[in-house]
């Protein structure tokens, strides 16, 4: 008789036991959670050095055709559009960029311009923060 009432009893789990799988559960859960934000982080990293290697060629580009970088005020919109005081507006030529707007960066946020010298100019994204100046920007 102490034999079926032993076997009776272990029918199902403890308490302590379901709690414990719960816990490993949450433990597996938020590593995993962890690990897939790091990856969106440096996805978005990479798509934005991507599109300002892509924004270097383009000005490259528009720069063999007009003979000359767009100024800071024209900025990038100057290579879906011809900006409106350029010198000799039949040299641009439409296909700088594959799209008719200047796309924003991974965070939602419009790329910079800035030309620093007659030759030379920096694409930057002000990166996760929206603030240029930062230690998180990502620059040509």
């Amino acid at each position: 008789m102490l034999r079926c009432q032993l076997r009776r009893s272990r029918h199902g789990f403890t308490l302590m036991e379901v709690l414990l799988v719960l816990v490993i559960l949450v433990i597996l859960g938020s590593l995993v959670g962890v690990a897939i934000y790091q990856q969106q982080k440096r996805a978005f990293l990479d798509a934005a050095e991507a599109q300002i290697g892509n924004y270097k060629r383009s000005l490259q580009l528009y720069a063999m055709d007009i003979r000359s970088f767009p100024t800071t005020q024209q900025g990038l919109q100057s290579l879906v559009a011809p900006p409106a005081d350029l010198k000799n507006p039949s040299r641009w030529k439409k296909g700088y960029l594959d799209s008719d707007t200047v796309p924003l960066d991974p965070w939602d946020n419009p790329y910079q311009y800035e030309l620093l010298d007659v030759d030379t100019f920096r694409v930057w994204s002000m990166g996760p923060d929206g603030s240029s100046g930062t230690d998180d920007d990502i620059s040509s």
